[in-house]
């Protein structure tokens, strides 16, 4: 509605500036050469403006949809032709109407004779400002719809892409568990069940509120923790409060997934790191964890998930966040700040 608003006085505006300009630089010329400027009939000047809207709305919204961006270009440009000679024809009838006639408004107004052909260029340079700005802005319209169109696309193949990743990590934990027959087998799943019920309901929208986000990677960590022996150290915290904040689903996760991957080995100094700070529209992720040597597939590569939110990042919040990656001999950390307004 607020978008709607600003593009109707943004059109407001412009129509009142291009019709205005013409008519004062007409009576200005009046102005310098009689003192019975202010006499002058106003009734041309209201057709002439009715003429260009119409002609420019019906350009913009009928023939450049359904002709010109779908290249009928000879249909095109006999019904914007015809169309306009139509409103010239339109405007005689309401001159007639109204019984405004050229050579009865020359006698009565002989300066009428005078100015005609600056009338006839100012109408003649209106018309072609309005045909060029509907084109324009037509054009512009589907420039920046297909750049949306192509955006979700990227978007939905990169959602695609993450969601079977992170699926294939947790099945292989609970495969691991099952085989070890832990009793622990069932809380998995559970945790497992409500992971991707979050998953199927929400991430489907291009934005999820914060809470449940944090609360989706509170149920990941639990589930990562049931598998996890005493050697492997886990700090896990949230700071700040979580009120109404919204944020890109899945942005947060592949990098705390990529340091239960890669930083968990019992047989090595085993350190994960995790903190979630929450600043009215702020939010800082930061993740530690020791390099150990773990045994990766190429279904498993890392790289995957990262790259991908790597790429929504800069898609969804370009200017907007900060994504630092340090991978050291040791160790790896990620510091990742993003502006959520």
């Amino acid at each position: 509605m607020k978008n709607r608003i600003s593009t109707i006085s943004v059109h407001i505006i412009a129509w009142v500036l291009l019709l205005l300009v013409p008519y004062l630089s007409v009576f200005q010329v009046l102005k310098s050469v009689s003192k019975d400027a202010h006499h002058i009939p106003y009734m041309p000047i209201i057709v002439q403006s009715l003429v260009l809207i119409s002609l420019f709305y019906l350009n913009y919204y009928i023939f450049i949809p359904k002709y010109l961006l779908k290249k009928k270009y000879g249909r095109y440009a006999i019904i914007f032709i015809s169309t306009a000679i139509a409103a010239i024809l339109l405007a005689g009838l309401v001159f007639y109407i109204f019984n405004v006639n050229p050579d009865r408004l020359e006698k009565e107004f002989p300066l009428i004779s005078q100015i005609g052909p600056i009338v006839r260029a100012n109408g003649f340079l209106m018309l072609m400002v309005s045909f060029i700005t509907s084109i324009s802005l037509a054009l512009n319209n589907q420039l920046k719809q297909a750049e949306k169109e192509k955006l979700s696309a990227q978007l939905s193949s990169l959602k695609s892409q993450i969601n079977p990743h992170f699926l294939f990590n947790t099945l292989n934990s609970i495969y691991v568990t099952a085989i070890e027959k832990s009793p622990a087998t069932a809380e998995m799943v559970q945790k497992l069940s409500e992971m991707m019920r979050y998953t199927m309901k929400d991430t489907q929208n291009d934005f999820v509120p914060l809470e449940d986000e944090i609360q989706y990677i509170h149920n990941y960590i639990d589930l990562q923790k049931v598998r996890l022996d005493d050697a492997v150290k886990l700090n896990f915290t949230v700071t700040g409060t979580v009120n109404e904040q919204q944020i890109a689903p899945m942005l947060i996760q592949p990098f705390i997934e990529n340091a239960f991957k890669h930083g968990v080995n019992a047989e090595e100094d085993s350190l994960i790191n995790i903190n979630i700070e929450v600043k009215e529209d702020d939010i800082h992720l930061l993740v530690q964890n020791n390099k150990v040597q773990v045994q990766t597939t190429t279904t498993e590569s890392s790289g995957l998930g990262i790259e991908n939110t790597r790429s929504r990042l800069q898609m969804l919040y370009p200017n907007h966040h900060q994504l630092q990656i340090e991978d050291g001999a040791t160790s790896f950390t990620v510091s990742l700040h993003i502006q959520l307004s």
